[in-house]
């Protein structure tokens, strides 16, 4: 169970050095895991990565649920290096951009246009400006229940990072609960010709309440504002039609990312043709400035996006998914059973889209305990801050994770019999990602 962190904890240093926070995002960074236990990686293949000391893992969440088919995916990899040798960024656009479209609109059917970009925050603020500049409005709802929808202002706003945002920003931003649609016709009534939209991922850790996303749809389309769902996660992580397609409600916008590409830079706005259109050069409104970037097209990350949704339809990926976290779900559950701990160490989600609670002596979520469990899924070969599976994953796989889980639960139940789980832990606790001071 012991292993050496040597070279990661001096990595960690550089990356400090010249990277503020250490990371390009902060959910990657080394405060998110146990002190002097940040493993800095070296490669990828499949499930498992490599630490700069040599240490292997079986990993989650990869790249923060971007990586579904695994690392290094050979058709991925092998479509990617076959554009790569015909140029990748021209002076108009490639062939690959409408081959691209057809094939993501094929699979969103519920979408009638689409626009690619490199970032998920990107897309997001781009269905927030088409929203604001159709409607002719200024606020924008957000979904209080859902973690993050962008790196940019009127999001970062709600945050307890908001350092450097100018109050009247923060102003045009509310929120509504998930689930409550009389809560959220009630903020509708007090902004009554204000909303421009509403964003929200249609489902997470939750399954919607009976006729809830319907019963929203409508809602909001009769206080004159669009539908946004966000479907960075959803978005073929649950199935290839993305939430919208699987709970049949189409929102009047949508956003795409991280499995699209498996890793690689991809994101996509997609939406009605009549609101997309505003961003193009054959509506008589006043022009959007929609998602003009530079690198938003480049032909390998579009044919990494092709092979992705390939793989999606040919292996039954969206299943397979569900299978693997159903199996590791299962797992983790009975093992936390059969040391006392069930009431404690919780899976939530679902199956495809795993995350585990870390509840403390008095049932109340814990960043020690959390820091516990972590350290010791680490000392026995597993890293990750959810359960999120790949579909890469062997029988194996879990039923080591599962081992590396039954070893953490032992040492839960013993810190929380000692009600000191600090005992436990020789360093800092784990930190919350949106926090006002470092």
């Amino acid at each position: 169970m012991s292993k050496s962190f040597e070279k990661s904890i001096a990595a960690n240093a550089r990356l400090h050095k010249a990277i503020p926070g250490g990371a390009h995002t902060y959910a990657k960074g080394d405060d998110q895991y146990p002190e002097d236990m940040a493993p800095v990686i070296e490669r990828g293949l499949g499930a498992h990565v490599w630490d700069v000391d040599g240490n292997e893992y079986i990993e989650y969440g990869s790249g923060l649920r971007a990586v579904s088919l695994g690392h290094a995916h050979p058709r991925v990899i092998e479509a990617v290096r076959g554009q790569l040798e015909r140029g990748s960024n021209f002076v108009r656009p490639s062939i690959l951009e409408a081959e691209a479209a057809e094939r993501f609109l094929a699979s969103v059917p519920t979408a009638d246009m689409v626009k690619f970009a490199k970032n998920g925050s990107d897309a997001t603020t781009a269905a927030v400006k088409l929203a604001r500049a159709i409607t002719g409005r200024t606020r924008v709802a957000i979904c209080s229940d859902h973690a993050f929808f962008s790196t940019d202002d009127w999001f970062i706003t709600r945050t307890p990072m908001a350092a450097g945002i100018p109050d009247a920003i923060g102003d045009l931003t509310v929120a509504f609960p998930y689930g409550d649609l009389a809560a959220t016709e009630e903020l509708l009534r007090r902004y009554d010709g204000e909303i421009a939209c509403l964003i929200l991922e249609a489902a997470t850790q939750q399954e919607p309440p009976a006729g809830y996303l319907e019963g929203l749809r409508d809602l909001v389309h009769s206080y004159g504002a669009l539908l946004v769902f966000d479907e960075m996660i959803t978005g073929f992580r649950f199935s290839e039609a993305g939430a919208q397609g699987m709970y049949g409600v189409t929102p009047d916008l949508s956003t795409f990312g991280k499995a699209l590409g498996n890793g690689f830079a991809v994101s996509a706005l997609a939406g009605k043709r009549e609101f997309m259109e505003r961003g193009g050069l054959r509506d008589t409104n006043e022009r959007v400035f929609l998602l003009s970037t530079t690198h938003g097209a480049e032909t390998h990350s579009l044919a990494a996006a092709m092979a992705v949704m390939d793989v999606y339809a040919e292996e039954g990926i969206a299943a397979r998914l569900h299978e693997r976290g159903e199996k590791l779900a299962a797992g983790v559950r009975e093992v936390a059973l059969a040391t006392g701990v069930e009431d404690h160490v919780l899976v939530r989600g679902r199956a495809s889209n795993l995350v585990f609670a870390t509840l403390d002596e008095n049932f109340a979520p814990s960043q020690p305990y959390r820091t516990l469990f972590l350290r010791e899924l680490l000392l026995g070969g597993v890293i990750g801050p959810s359960f999120v599976v790949s579909s890469a994953l062997t029988d194996a796989d879990i039923e080591r994770t599962v081992e590396a889980v039954a070893q953490a639960c032992i040492v839960y139940r013993k810190a929380l019999d000692a009600r000191d789980v600090s005992a436990f832990l020789p360093g800092r606790p784990v930190q919350p990602v949106f926090r006002k001071f470092a």
